[in-house]
C-alpha cells in the first residue's frame, strides 16, 4: 500500500508541475544579434579583422544570453548585447559611428517590448555614449516613443545620463571614409571599403516567453539635413510583438522604411500563419528587392526559433539558444 501511495503521489506531482518546468524542458530562451549586412568579401577581409569582428560578436552574444540564462528579461538581454556592439569601434553604432557631412556623429537607436508593444527611440543624438540605453529610458520613463536631437539629450540629462564630448566618437577610419565620400560627392554605407551597412541589433525571447528587439546605428557616412534612417523607426527597422515575432533590421534604410520591413514580417506571421523564416525570406528576397533595397534581418518568433536572413553577400551575425544552437557567422 505504501508503495502504491508513493507512486500515486509522484504521478500527481508530475501532473501538477508547470509545463516546461521539468529538468531539460525549461521554456526556450534564445537571442540573435547582427552587426550589419552587405558586400562582405573574403578577399577584402583580412584574417586579423575577421577575428576581431567574430570576437566582438561573440562577446555581445554571450552577454545577452547570460542575462536570459539568469532569468532576466528579453529587454535587458537585447540592451546588454547591443551595448557591447556600441562600445566597439568596428560597428557603425556608438563608438564606431560614422560622420555626417559636417564631420559630426549623429546616432539613432530603438527598442521595443513584445509583451506590451511599448517602444522607445532616439534619433540624431550627438553626445550619448550608448543610445540604446537612452531609447530604453524613453520607453520606460516618458510618455513618448521617439525623441530627437537636443530634446533627446535634454531628456537624457534629466535622467542622470552623462553626456560625452563629440571627440569620444572620433576614429581615424571613419574620418577617412567621410573624406573619401565628400571627395566623390556621394553618400556611403558605413563601410564603403567593404560595402556593408554596419548597423547593430538584437532580438531575444526570455523564459517568460516575452520578445524584444533593439537596434542602434550611426546612419550613413556623409548624410545631410538631419537624415534619419529606419533603425529608430518602429515598424521599419525595429519591431516586437509577442503574438508573432521580433525583428531588427540592417540595410538601405530608405527602402526598409518604404517597405516597413520589420512590421511586415511580423504581420505576415500573425495574420497569415506563415513561419517567421518564410515571412522573412519573402520580404527580404522579394518585396525589398523589388523596390531596390538590400540588407538583412534577424528574427525570433514566439516559440524562440531564430532566423537570420539577408539578400547581400554576407551579414555579421550570431545566434544562441537553450536547445544547443550556437552560431557566429559573417558570410
Amino acid at each position: 500500500m505504501r508503495i502504491l501511495f508513493l507512486i500515486a503521489l509522484l504521478a500527481c506531482l508530475a501532473i501538477a508541475q508547470p509545463a516546461g518546468a521539468a529538468d531539460g524542458d525549461q521554456p526556450m530562451i534564445s537571442i540573435a544579434i547582427h552587426g550589419g549586412a552587405g558586400v562582405i568579401s573574403r578577399a577584402q577581409m583580412t584574417a586579423e579583422n575577421e577575428r576581431a569582428y567574430r570576437a566582438d560578436l561573440e562577446r555581445a552574444l554571450d552577454a545577452g544570453y547570460a542575462v536570459l540564462e539568469g532569468g532576466g528579461s528579453s529587454l535587458d538581454a537585447t540592451v546588454a548585447a547591443v551595448r557591447i556592439l556600441e562600445d566597439s569601434p568596428l560597428f557603425n553604432a556608438g563608438l564606431g559611428a560614422v560622420f555626417n557631412h559636417d564631420g559630426i556623429n549623429e546616432l539613432d537607436a530603438a527598442i521595443m517590448d513584445g509583451a506590451t508593444r511599448k517602444a522607445g527611440a532616439v534619433a540624431g543624438v550627438r553626445h550619448i555614449k550608448n543610445p540604446i540605453e537612452l531609447a530604453r529610458m524613453v520607453m520606460d520613463r516618458s510618455p513618448h516613443v521617439l525623441l530627437t536631437g537636443e530634446g533627446a539629450e535634454e531628456f537624457a540629462l534629466e535622467q542622470g545620463v552623462k553626456l560625452v564630448p563629440g571627440s569620444y566618437f572620433y576614429t581615424e577610419r571613419r574620418w577617412q571614409q567621410l573624406e573619401e565620400a565628400k571627395r566623390d560627392d556621394k553618400l556611403a554605407s558605413a563601410d564603403e571599403d567593404i560595402g556593408f551597412f554596419s548597423t547593430v541589433g538584437a532580438v531575444a525571447r526570455d523564459r517568460q516567453g516575452n520578445l524584444a528587439a533593439a537596434t542602434s546605428t550611426g546612419g550613413l557616412t556623409n548624410k545631410r539635413w538631419g537624415r534619419i534612417g529606419d533603425s529608430p523607426i518602429i515598424g521599419a527597422g525595429t519591431y516586437a510583438d509577442n503574438t508573432s515575432c521580433a525583428v531588427s533590421a540592417t540595410g538601405s534604410g530608405e527602402y526598409f522604411m518604404r517597405a516597413v520591413v520589420a512590421h511586415e514580417i511580423c504581420a505576415r506571421v500573425r495574420l497569415t500563419g506563415a513561419s517567421a523564416a518564410d515571412a522573412a525570406k519573402d520580404v527580404v528576397h522579394k518585396m525589398l528587392v523589388e523596390i531596390g533595397g538590400d540588407g538583412g534581418v534577424i528574427v525570433v518568433d514566439k516559440n524562440g526559433e531564430l532566423t537570420m536572413d539577408f539578400n547581400t553577400e554576407g551579414m555579421f551575425r550570431a545566434a544562441r539558444d537553450s536547445h544547443g544552437r550556437r552560431e557566429i557567422a559573417i558570410y
